[in-house]
């Protein structure tokens, strides 16, 4: 049996070592490679979700702010000249004030919904181009 050809086609007496085959060690405890598998993916992952959670931060945050803005330029009473009603000015930035509220609070909501259920209301295509088309409509409005 020196011959492994003739081992090989020789069924009769294979032996304890045929039967029970040993994985080499790197198959059963892998060790992690630097930048590949699965720690890629999970960094990318933690990244991912950070950003998540910084733009509804972020978002969060331009919506009190722009709630703010609503309710001091709503509650300032002062009267007679001093009553900024009777100003067009006055008006035209409290009609911004509340478009940007309504519009930041929109944008909270899904972004909130979309964490939570994890399923988007919107396309994502579609979402990228209502936010840059609020963004721009907003923009002119401000200007």
């Amino acid at each position: 049996m020196s011959n492994p050809d003739e081992a090989a086609t020789h069924n009769g007496d294979a032996g304890p070592s045929a039967t029970a085959f040993t994985p080499p060690a790197y198959v059963e405890n892998p060790t992690p490679a630097l930048g590949f598998g699965v720690s890629s993916i999970t960094r990318r992952w933690k990244r991912e979700d950070l950003f998540n959670k910084g733009s509804l931060i972020a978002r969060g945050f331009a919506f009190l702010l722009s709630l703010l803005s609503f309710i001091i330029t709503a509650s300032n009473k002062h009267g007679d000249w001093r009553n900024f009603d009777n100003y067009e000015e006055y008006r035209y930035l409290l009609a911004i004030a509340i478009l940007s509220t309504l519009y930041t609070g929109i944008q909270v909501l899904i972004h909130v919904n979309a964490l939570w259920n994890v399923k988007q209301i919107l396309n994502q295509r579609i979402s990228a181009m209502v936010d840059f088309v609020g963004d721009q409509v907003m923009s002119y409005l401000l200007i």
